[in-house]
C-alpha cells in the first residue's frame, strides 16, 4: 500500500476479495481501472492458488542508478549475480525492514520483475529504492557519489562487526556458489566477512546480507525506523 509505483488496473473476485482493502486501493489509486471478474477467470489469471482475491497491474519502470535519490549519508546494498528469486526477494524484505537507501542489482541472470521475486519480496520490490545495472556502471556511480564500498569475502577480510559502516557506504554480496567476482573485490576499499564457526564455509546470501545491514543500521542508530 505504500508503494509509489503507478497502478494501472485492479482486478478482483467479488467472492473472496477483501472489501476493505479494495476500498483502500480505490482511494489510493483513483485513476486505476477496476474490474470485477468471475472466480473461474480469476483462478486462471492469478499466479498463486491462494490469493486475497485482488490482482493489481503495475506499470514497470526503468531502474537505473542515476535515478536513485540519496540522503547525505546513504547505506546501499549491491547484489551481484544472485540467481534465486527467493533469495533476492528475501534481500528486498530485509532492505525494507532496515530502511536502507537503495539496492543495486548487478548482472542479474533474469528479469527483476520475475513473479517469483515479486512474491518472495512480499511487494517490497515496489517500496525499496532499486536500480539494475552492470558492474561497471554501478562501480562508476558509487565512485562518482564518493560511497565507500565493502565487499563480502571470506579471504583477507575483517569481521563485519569490526568494520565502520557509519559513513556513506555500500555492502556487496554475491552468489553462494562463487561469491562476489574479482572485479568487485578489486574495486572495494576492504573485504568483510561473517565468521563461519561450523563445518561449512558459506551462508545463504540473504542471511549474510541481513546480518551486515543490521550491523550497519546498529552503528547508525535506529531512529530512522
Amino acid at each position: 500500500m505504500e508503494a509509489q509505483s503507478q497502478v494501472e488496473q485492479i482486478f478482483f473476485d467479488d467472492a473472496i476479495a477483501d472489501k476493505a482493502m479494495l476500498n483502500q486501493l480505490g482511494k489510493r489509486y483513483p485513476d486505476a481501472e477496476v474490474y470485477s471478474i468471475s472466480s473461474d477467470l480469476f483462478a486462471k489469471v492469478s499466479y498463486r492458488e491462494t490469493t486475497g482475491g485482488i490482482i493489481i497491474v503495475v506499470k514497470t519502470e526503468s531502474k537505473l542508478p542515476a535515478d536513485l535519490k540519496l540522503g547525505k549519508n546513504p547505506l546501499i546494498l549491491v547484489v551481484e549475480g544472485v540467481e534465486k528469486p527467493g533469495n533476492l526477494g528475501a534481500i528486498l524484505r530485509t532492505a525494507d525492514a532496515a530502511a536502507i537507501d537503495a539496492v543495486i542489482c548487478c548482472n542479474l541472470p533474469g528479469d527483476i520483475y520475475n513473479p517469483n521475486i515479486i512474491r518472495a519480496s512480499l511487494g517490497t520490490i515496489f517500496t525499496v529504492p532499486l536500480a539494475v545495472a552492470d558492474n561497471e556502471t554501478a562501480m562508476q556511480w558509487l565512485k562518482d557519489h564518493k560511497i565507500t564500498t565493502y565487499c563480502s569475502n571470506l579471504h583477507e577480510a575483517t569481521d563485519y562487526f569490526e568494520q565502520d559502516f557509519s559513513g556513506a557506504c555500500a555492502i556487496v554480496v554475491g552468489t553462494e556458489a562463487t561469491g562476489v567476482t574479482e572485479a568487485w573485490q578489486t574495486f572495494a576499499s576492504a573485504n568483510v566477512k561473517v565468521p563461519m564457526l561450523g563445518k561449512i564455509d558459506s551462508m545463504n546470501v540473504s542471511v549474510a546480507a541481513a546480518i551486515m545491514l543490521y550491523e550497519a543500521r546498529r552503528q547508525r542508530g535506529y531512529s530512522i525506523i
